[in-house]
C-alpha cells in the first residue's frame, strides 16, 4: 500500500482560514461574550480548584455533565440545562461524599468512565445531525443565542456572587481545613457550596470548550498563575487573564478556521503555562544559585570565615591566635 502524501498546505488552510473575517466577527458577537464570562468564572474557580486539589473533580464533573447534554439532546430538551443538571448532580455526589483526597480521587474515577458511557449510549441513540454529538465533546462557537447567552450571563453573575460571598472563609479552609475546622467555620457546608458553584463553571464551559476539554480552562489558567506567584490576590488576577486570552484568543483564532474551537483555546493555554513553567524553573535556578552564594561570608571567605580570625591586612588568622 503506498502511503498518502500529506498536503500540509490544506491543513493550515483549513486552520488558519480568515475569508470574510469581519462578517463572521460581526455575526458571532455573542461567542466573543460568552468566551469572555468563561475566561471570567473559569479564572476565578480555577484558582479554588488548585488550592483544593480537585482537578482530577472537574473531569469526573464535565464527563456527568456531558452525559446530561447528551440526554437533553436525545428528548429534545434544552442543552444548557441538561449539561446543568448533569454536573451539579455530580458535583454534590462528590460533595456530600466528602472523602479523603485518595478516596475521592477512586470515587471520581469510578464515575467517568460511567459518565462518558452514558453519554455516549445517548449519542449513539440520536439520530439527528452529527456535528451536534461532536461539539458535545469538542465544543463550538456557533451556536450560542441570545438566549443562550442570556442565561450564561445569569449563571456568570450566580458563581461571581457566590464566590465574592464566601471568599474568606473559603480561602481559609482551602489553605488549612484542620485549623478552620477547628476555630469553627462550616467546613464541609463550604465544600459543598464550592461544589456545586464548580459545577455551573463546568456547565458552562462544556458548551463553549466541550466536555474533554473543560481543564484548559478550569485548571491551566490557575497553574500558569501558581508558576509566577504565591500570592493569592495575584494568583487570582493572572488566573482570570490567562482564562480570558486562552477563551478570547482561541474564539478569534477559532473564527478563521474550519476546525472547533477546543484546539485553540488549549494550545493558548498551554503554551501560556509552559512559558510561565520556564519562567519558574529560571526564577528557582537563580534563587537556589543566590542561597548558595549567601552560605558564604560576605567578604567572599566562604567557610573560612567559621575556621580563622582577621589580621591587621584582612588575612586570615587561625581562631587559636585570636584573642578574645
Amino acid at each position: 500500500m503506498i502511503p498518502t502524501q500529506v498536503d500540509w498546505d490544506s491543513i493550515v488552510d483549513s486552520v488558519f482560514v480568515f475569508d470574510n473575517y469581519g462578517e463572521l466577527l460581526v455575526l458571532l458577537s455573542n461567542s466573543l461574550w460568552a468566551g469572555a464570562l468563561l475566561g471570567l468564572v473559569g479564572g476565578l474557580v480555577g484558582t479554588f480548584v488548585m488550592m483544593r486539589d480537585l482537578a482530577f473533580s472537574v473531569h469526573g464533573i464535565a464527563e456527568l455533565s456531558f452525559a446530561g447534554a447528551a440526554a437533553a439532546l436525545l428528548i429534545g430538551s434544552d442543552i444548557v440545562t441538561g449539561s446543568l443538571l448533569g454536573s451539579v448532580l455530580a458535583a454534590l455526589i462528590i460533595g456530600f461524599m466528602g472523602l479523603r483526597a485518595r478516596d475521592s480521587n477512586s470515587f471520581v474515577g469510578v464515575l467517568m468512565p460511567f459518565g462518558l458511557g452514558l453519554g455516549i449510549l445517548f449519542l449513539s441513540l440520536y439520530e439527528g445531525r452529527s456535528s451536534n454529538k461532536f461539539s458535545l465533546l469538542t465544543g463550538q462557537i456557533v451556536s450560542v443565542s441570545p438566549v443562550q447567552l442570556t442565561s450564561m450571563i445569569v449563571l456568570s453573575i450566580v458563581v461571581v456572587a457566590g464566590l465574592l460571598i464566601v471568599w474568606r472563609p473559603l480561602t481559609f479552609a482551602s489553605t488549612d481545613p484542620v485549623v478552620a475546622e477547628a476555630r469553627g467555620l462550616p467546613v464541609r457546608t463550604l465544600s459543598i457550596v464550592f461544589m456545586v458553584l464548580l459545577g455551573i463553571s463546568v456547565a458552562m464551559s462544556v458548551q463553549i470548550v466541550g466536555a474533554l476539554l473543560v481543564l484548559a480552562l478550569l485548571i491551566t489558567p490557575a497553574a500558569a498563575a501558581m508558576n509566577l506567584t504565591v500570592a493569592p490576590a495575584r494568583i487570582v488576577v493572572l488566573s482570570v487573564v490567562f482564562a480570558e486570552l486562552s477563551m478570547v484568543g482561541g474564539i478569534l483564532l477559532a473564527l478563521g478556521g474550519s476546525i472547533p474551537i477546543s484546539p485553540y483555546v488549549t494550545s493558548i493555554s498551554f503554551a501560556i503555562w509552559l512559558v510561565t513553567r520556564v519562567i519558574r524553573g529560571f526564577r528557582e535556578r537563580g534563587s537556589s544559585y543566590r542561597r548558595g552564594g549567601s552560605e558564604k561570608d560576605p567578604h567572599g571567605r566562604g567557610q573560612d570565615a567559621h575556621l580563622h580570625g582577621q589580621g591587621p591586612q584582612g588575612l586570615p588568622v587561625p581562631v587559636s591566635n585570636v584573642r578574645g
